[in-house]
């Protein structure tokens, strides 16, 4: 007798991955928040005292953190969208099916990356 493929996730299975995909979302929201005032923030740091050279050197170092921060905030946002996503999929109860192959994400993936959409066996084929 052939063993049967589960064709999708238990409604237990997609309740449990709507509770980390939520916690997660919490996190990555306030994280967010964090980059956006870091390159948001303008404010003097007191440095008018220090000597012309650190001045150049740390407005220098200003901006690139701004950038970086920037850059940061944007990999977040699309880290929330793909994460909203998850969840929509869990409420269509698509989630955790591979796109690719149609087969089942492994549950030990989707605890560690809730919003793929890929097996491992379709991330490998995409090499």
């Amino acid at each position: 007798m052939s063993t049967e493929v589960k064709e999708r996730y238990s409604d237990a299975d997609l309740a449990e991955f709507k509770t980390l995909i939520k916690k997660k979302i919490e996190k990555a929201q306030e994280q967010l928040e964090n980059y956006q005032s870091a390159y948001k923030n303008d404010g003097n740091n007191g440095t008018d005292d220090t000597s012309p050279t650190f001045k150049a050197f740390e407005e220098g170092s200003e901006t690139m953190s701004k950038e970086a921060n920037s850059q940061l905030a944007i990999r977040q946002e699309k880290f929330i969208r793909d994460l909203k996503n998850a969840l929509m999929r869990i409420e269509n109860k698509t989630y955790g099916v591979c796109r690719v192959t149609g087969k089942l994400i492994a549950k030990e993936r989707l605890l560690l990356v809730p919003h793929a959409t890929l097996s491992i066996e379709a991330k490998n084929m995409q090499r």
